[in-house]
């Protein structure tokens, strides 16, 4: 009579929650990552699947993350901003060299190569 005054079911009331022993839970996470330090949850619960254990997941992540075995993400490093330099001109000639080679083709299909070489320096008037 009281439940149904407050709005409670009497199966509420009376529901009491199964307290589970997690304690072969944490023996086996502490185990597998005493062995594999760098291994995270996914790679740790599939070892406890092929081990034959067959909790569930969520439970499994919540003693996981109970433990604070969680490991922290690495974040990418950021490349510093590049700040490009002005070429420099030679100053005399004979200084700085450039060479390459080059491909081409005449009228006739014939193919040829060509390897070039420039002396960089420019003549300023």
């Amino acid at each position: 009579m009281s439940c149904a005054i407050v709005g409670l079911s009497r199966c509420a009331y009376y529901y009491q929650a199964k307290l589970q022993d997690d304690s072969v839970i944490v023996s086996v996470l502490n185990a597998i990552t005493d062995r594999h330090l760098r291994w995270g949850f996914p790679k740790c619960f599939n070892r406890i699947r092929k081990l034959g254990y067959r909790w569930n997941h969520k439970r499994v992540y919540r003693v996981y993350c109970e433990l604070k075995l969680n490991l922290k993400t690495k974040r990418k490093q950021r490349i510093p901003p590049r700040e490009p330099e002005k070429l420099l001109a030679p100053n005399k000639q004979g200084e700085c060299w450039s060479m390459d080679f080059m491909s081409d083709s005449s009228r006739n299909q014939r193919r040829f190569r060509t390897f070039n070489v420039i002396d960089d320096f420019i003549v300023r008037r």
